[in-house]
């Protein structure tokens, strides 16, 4: 039997009286390939960070035991010098630096106190070949592909001399043969010496490559399966991953008959010149009047992609495809252009994307429909202030007044907001894009409440979410997305966690 590289001992963590970990216990062989599975929010990034040192020792409770000595990490140089290496889903590379340079960047060759820039070439070659990656060192990073990024950045972290190797969703943005080489790789690490935890939400990938396999829970450690033992399967991980009851949270309401279509996606494709790939492919979907359309799907299926690409193409997609809104084949090519088509977005990241934090509330609800508080071009105040009663009010807003900091608000009051400030646009379709994610079961169901208010009073609403119990709590029908595209569509009669994570993992 290997002995434990690492042991992660009764770790417990919070923020703001919110426990993100509790009692969790994770223990890694050395020379094994360890999974770490589990939904979005489960706490597996966390406690990935409590190891490699961004949360300091002193932040958490519980031990961290490496190669068989208790570490207080205080910072994440403390973890890399410990021969751990962690490579997050967004890579931290430096584009317009060479492949050499940024394999050896803050562990530069020196010799006399100077870069030896023609050891530090030589060096990089072997390690590239390591790799098996084919690019000449001089190439700049920006040039490459991302699976030749993903490798450049492991072969950093070998430059370090690793130990253990984390990586962090490391195909969520490659393509097939790029994902089976990297999973190669890794294999091939192993027979070199290397520990890896790999946190992955492809199942098949997962029973493909992993020893042992950790779900976590609720910030809870659920069951270690080792693949030595027993047959590991996707049923038995979807069981672990999704093994509890829809709270009863989600208020109840009449189901009736839906009204015609209101929007329509036909083929429908979205490529992302940046990353250089398509982000949405080929989806085919509707949204009827008085409905709540549910997308589900894990981190990276292109859900928000998606959104934006409806959303009068904020990101500037190349898009392909028929937009059809109220039975006509439209061409919204700004936000405005959606915005006064009667399309409203709440995006998922409401404090840099969407609230003014440093202004009021009354000022963040018209923000984006001046012209509905404005004569003649000048602001009418005692407008602004009516409207921001009138929102604060519906959506229960809970504040000292309109003039209260958006910044100094709950999390789930800055959610209302952000929906008060779209609902003054007068939508007919609302797309909430995670609408309580970071909030506490009351906030959550006083907007699972107005939801309900909106589509009886017509309003359609798209409503994006990591969260499965959600997800069957609040839809009428649900589509299910993975790499891009549609995977399923289910009513809610047949949902269910399992169903949609099967479809979600493809």
């Amino acid at each position: 039997m290997n002995k434990y590289i690492l042991e992660m001992n009764d770790i417990s963590k919070e923020f703001t009286g919110v426990k993100a970990l509790s009692d969790v216990n994770f223990k890694v062989e050395e020379g094994e390939i360890h999974c770490l599975i589990g939904e979005n929010g489960a706490g597996k990034s966390t406690l990935m960070k409590v190891l490699s040192g961004v949360y300091p020792y002193g932040t958490y409770t519980g031990d961290i035991v490496f190669e068989g000595e208790v570490q207080q990490f205080n910072k994440i140089s403390d973890s890399v010098n410990a021969g751990i290496a962690i490579i997050y889903q967004e890579l931290a590379l430096f584009p317009d630096l060479t492949v050499y340079e940024n394999i050896f960047a803050g562990n530069e060759i020196k010799q006399g106190g100077f870069i030896d820039w023609n050891k530090t070439i030589v060096e990089a070659k072997k390690l590239l070949k390591k790799v098996n990656l084919e690019v000449n060192p001089d190439t700049l990073v920006k040039d490459l592909s991302v699976g030749k990024r993903q490798l450049v950045e492991i072969a950093k972290a070998l430059s370090k001399e690793v130990k253990l190797l984390i990586l962090d969703e490391p195909t969520a943005a490659l393509n097939e043969d790029d994902s089976e080489n990297l999973l190669l790789l890794l294999k091939e690490l192993k027979k070199q010496g290397i520990t890896c935890i790999m946190i992955s939400h492809k199942l098949k990938e997962v029973i493909s490559i992993a020893d042992k396999a950790t779900v976590i829970r609720d910030g809870k450690t659920i069951c270690t399966l080792d693949a030595k033992k027993e047959v590991i399967s996707e049923s038995t991980i979807i069981k672990n991953m999704v093994g509890r009851e829809i709270e009863d949270i989600y208020p109840k309401r009449v189901h009736k008959k839906h009204g015609e279509k209101i929007l329509e996606l036909h083929d429908w494709s979205a490529y992302d010149p940046q990353l250089g790939r398509q982000v949405v492919k080929n989806v085919n979907l509707h949204v009827k009047k008085g409905e709540i359309v549910g997308i589900a799907g894990l981190m990276g299926s292109g859900r928000t992609e998606l959104a934006l690409s409806i959303f009068g193409n904020a990101k500037s997609y190349k898009l392909e495809g028929d937009l059809v809104w109220n039975d006509s084949i439209t061409n919204l090519k700004h936000t405005k252009d959606a915005i006064k088509a009667g399309i409203a977005y709440v995006t998922e990241d409401r404090k840099d994307d969407g609230l003014f934090l440093l202004q009021d509330i009354k000022s963040n609800i018209s923000a984006a429909n001046l012209k509905g508080i404005s004569d003649k071009g000048v602001i009418n105040v005692n407008e602004e202030i009516k409207v921001g009663e009138q929102y604060k009010d519906s959506l229960h807003i809970k504040a000292s007044s309109l003039e209260q900091l958006v910044g100094n608000l709950s999390g789930g009051n800055q959610q209302k907001v952000s929906i008060g400030k779209w609902l003054f646009v007068g939508p007919k379709l609302l797309i909430l894009d995670e609408p309580t994610r970071g909030i506490d079961v009351g906030a959550k169901f006083e907007i699972y409440t107005v939801m309900n208010k909106l589509i009886e009073a017509g309003l359609s609403i798209v409503m994006i979410s990591s969260e499965l119990g959600e997800v069957l709590g609040m839809s009428n029908r649900v589509y299910v997305m993975a790499q891009g595209q549609i995977k399923g569509e289910l009513s809610i009669e047949e949902a269910s966690q399992e169903k949609i994570m099967e479809l979600a993992t493809q």
